[in-house]
């Protein structure tokens, strides 16, 4: 779900090129998802090697980070861990809207309503073990440095970019930013073109930078106060928020009273089923780790061909296309760091 502060969030729309020569934290899980969701077939299938496992993720993997890579942009792929356990709540919750939508999708399918079939088949995207093992493999061949987070990926991720380690934090999801993420990167594995849902024309989606410290002081808030804005309309950790309470009436009550156990007596039929605290101390104090090593390597190009092309039925000739803008982006990056060691 992730929190929905997208009504009130000052954010600014800027073109992929502007991250040339930048670091990037991404939160994989998320990026995975996206992949999974819109690299399907008509019908909604997504992709699938001979022996039947989904490799669209493998695809938008190769693709989108070639394209990164290309551009002189260097990402760090941030995996989930364990989820904090006040998560159950909301992972049960994604696990019925899947099997909803997996029921209408066989529906439309078999009533020949192929779009709409489409539409349902990506709202079933499942990540399963084997689709994490593989993106590592794949990430490791290209020479590309992957974390693995205790628990949240965001909250890793943010921990990168408040240390100086990545100049951003990417994610569709605006949690980061109560993980303290100073700069958030929205549409970076997802921009480009894309087809509106049940109509014959396009959208152009751009890469989207939100600032935190801008959201602090236009609206004049603290970092703990956001935090608390955020727990009344809802996040991960207490999906049903406060019943009624969008995030500019939260941002209102927040300004006025100041803290949530302030706003709460000022709230109608204000039963809790949660304890704020505990989810304070999630984002305040989140699971992360020390032990990484940022290193870009040069692309393994045999092992990459092998392992996509030979074991997993892609294309030799598209992957080979992909791997030259690796290696291009890779040289580019790797005299770029020499450069600033030396001179640093």
């Amino acid at each position: 779900m992730g929190v929905k502060l997208r009504e009130i969030v000052p954010k600014r729309a800027i073109k992929l090129e502007y991250l040339t020569g930048k670091t990037i934290a991404i939160d994989a899980y998320n990026a995975i998802y996206q992949f999974l969701s819109i690299i399907r077939q008509p019908n909604g299938t997504p992709l699938k090697d001979h022996t039947g496992k989904v490799t669209s993720h493998l695809s938008g993997l190769l693709y989108r980070t070639s394209k990164l890579l290309e551009l002189g942009i260097k990402p760090i792929y941030v995996f989930d861990g364990a989820p904090p356990v006040l998560k159950s709540a909301e992972i049960k919750r994604r696990s019925k809207v899947k099997e909803k939508a997996l029921i209408k999708y066989k529906k439309a399918i078999k009533e020949g309503k192929i779009e709409e079939a489409r539409k349902y088949a990506q709202a079933t995207s499942r990540l399963k073990d084997y689709m994490q093992e593989d993106s590592k493999r794949l990430l490791s061949l290209m020479g590309l440095p992957w974390i693995q987070a205790p628990s949240e990926g965001e909250a890793q991720a943010a921990y990168l970019t408040k240390k100086g380690e990545a100049d951003y934090c990417a994610s569709q999801d605006y949690d980061s930013l109560l993980f303290g993420a100073p700069k958030l990167i929205r549409n970076v594995t997802i921009s480009g073109k894309r087809k509106l849902a049940r109509r014959n024309s396009y959208i152009n989606i751009s890469p989207e930078i939100v600032e935190l410290k801008k959201i602090l002081t236009e609206y004049k808030i603290t970092f703990e106060q956001l935090i608390d804005l955020s727990i009344l309309i809802g996040t991960d950790f207490n999906p049903m928020g406060i019943k009624g309470l969008g995030p500019k009436t939260a941002l209102k009550l927040i300004k006025e009273y100041g803290t949530f156990a302030k706003v709460l007596p000022h709230i109608k039929n204000n039963q809790i089923q949660f304890d704020p605290k505990q989810i304070q101390e999630i984002f305040l104090n989140p699971k992360i780790t020390d032990n990484y090593i940022l290193k870009w390597k040069e692309v393994d190009i045999n092992g990459v061909i092998d392992f996509l092309c030979r074991e997993k039925d892609f294309s030799e000739e598209r992957v080979s296309k992909a791997l030259i803008k690796i290696q291009e982006g890779s040289k580019e990056i790797k005299e770029k760091t020499t450069l600033e060691q030396w001179f640093g």
